[in-house]
């Protein structure tokens, strides 16, 4: 018998005790023996009286049980779970853990604290969606070459509703709020750095690289308005939140930002709270991974199923799938040095001449306009939206700042990138 402890038991944590409880034959089928959730840690004993396993509100009750063979890890947070996490493979206890914040900032240092112990985090990105082993494993003869991919979907689902049924930025937040898709504060998933995490966590398997979240360009959804909807339809484009790590010689690119995206795009048509993300290996081509990316049972789903390789498989080494470093040579791009398309949208004063020094400003900063469209917004202004061929970040920030601080131009202007 295999004893379980689960530190952090929400709604993820009570969906994975009625999992191995409610699929218990078919769990002890594929696993070879019998998986029992032995104890669980909540800070409300009150709101889950209900559950049959023995609870408290000290994890180190669990950490610290000899009884307990595999820990869960399923607090969220940085900090105190890495060191609970730590003291539990000290004490050899195996771990799944689905917090992708833990793994963003303290992935390299858990592997090299577990070294042979199982540790196993599948349900950290794209909840139920099996990416981590498909990368990990299933590609693992491949060099990587992109991933690209929609890993939020609070995001995804505010975006489908503005580019489907017109819906505002701050009608659709409310919408996503009272549905339970977004927190009473959105920040961390309207803001990118949801995505952020996952996307380091895939980046490390892929590519060894050893980022930081404050390293990496990450941008939200905020600025999005009908007006860039309204522009994306008009020249075949979906507004999705997306996560890119991509390889360019010695350098590996991550960013997480908002993106035009081609209509015809496999990765345009995914809607909705669903995530999907797209594998390039220099072997097998392009893959795209879909499904739910949130919710008590997708996530659930992920966490048992890695507690049932750790029962079947016994040791797994290394955590991250190579002995690092896993390609020789490849460091951080700056992000001042990715190229891209881009989209800008200019608020300005209707009046002569002003489009010939917006045109002059692209021209010193050697960016090529591909398309040039003035809206009327109001009285005496106009949007002005525009599309450039490929350019680089550094320059565009620059133009940026020079647009905005003409007299004509009206607001800070904002700037989609285009994939």
């Amino acid at each position: 018998m295999i004893r379980v402890g689960v530190i952090g038991v929400g709604t993820v944590g009570r969906a994975v005790v009625q999992i191995l409880e409610e699929n218990r034959s078919i769990i002890t089928a594929r696993s070879g023996d019998e998986i029992v959730v032995k104890s669980g840690v909540v800070r409300d004993l009150s709101r889950v009286s209900d559950l049959s396993i023995k609870l408290s509100q000290d994890p180190y009750d669990i950490v610290n049980d000899p009884e307990i063979d595999i820990v869960v890890e399923l607090m969220g947070g940085i900090d105190f779970p890495f060191e609970i996490v730590k003291k539990a493979l000290q004490n050899g206890k195996a771990v799944v853990t689905a917090n992708k914040a833990l793994l963003a900032y303290h992935r390299y240092e858990l592997q090299e604290i577990a070294k042979e112990i199982p540790f196993e985090f599948e349900a950290s990105v794209a909840g139920g969606i099996p990416i981590i082993n498909a990368l990990r494993d299933g590609l693992s003869a491949n060099h990587i070459l992109s991933i690209m991919g929609i890993m939020n979907g609070t995001c995804n689902f505010m975006l489908t509703k503005m580019m489907k049924e017109g819906v505002a930025f701050d009608a659709v937040l409310a919408e996503a709020q009272a549905l339970g898709y977004a927190e009473a504060d959105p920040t961390f998933d309207i803001g990118g750095f949801d995505a952020a995490h996952k996307l380091l966590i895939l980046a490390s398997i892929a590519y060894g690289i050893d980022a930081k979240p404050e390293e990496i360009l990450i941008e939200g959804i905020q600025n999005i308005t009908q007006t860039d909807i309204a522009f994306a339809k008009e020249f075949g484009y979906t507004i999705k939140l997306l996560g890119i790590a991509a390889r360019d010689g010695d350098e590996v690119e991550l960013r997480v930002h908002a993106a035009l995206v081609k209509e015809a795009a496999m990765i345009s048509k995914i809607d909705g709270v669903m995530n999907g993300i797209s594998v390039v290996g220099d072997r097998v081509g392009e893959t795209l991974y879909y499904g739910p990316g949130a919710g008590g049972n997708a996530t659930a789903s992920a966490v048992v199923a890695n507690i049932i390789d750790i029962v079947r498989s016994g040791k797994r080494s290394p955590m991250l799938g190579f002995n690092h470093p896993l390609e020789e040579g490849l460091r951080l791009k700056n992000p001042d040095n990715i190229r891209s398309k881009y989209y800008l949208r200019l608020r300005i004063a209707d009046k002569a001449g002003i489009l010939a020094k917006i045109t002059e400003l692209f021209a010193k900063h050697s960016i090529s306009v591909e398309a040039m469209i003035q809206r009327p917004f109001a009285e005496e202004c106009a949007h002005l939206l525009i599309s450039t061929h490929e350019a680089v970040e550094r320059d565009i920030r620059a133009l940026m700042g020079e647009l905005e601080s003409l007299d004509a131009v009206l607001e800070t202007p904002c700037m989609i990138r285009i994939v």
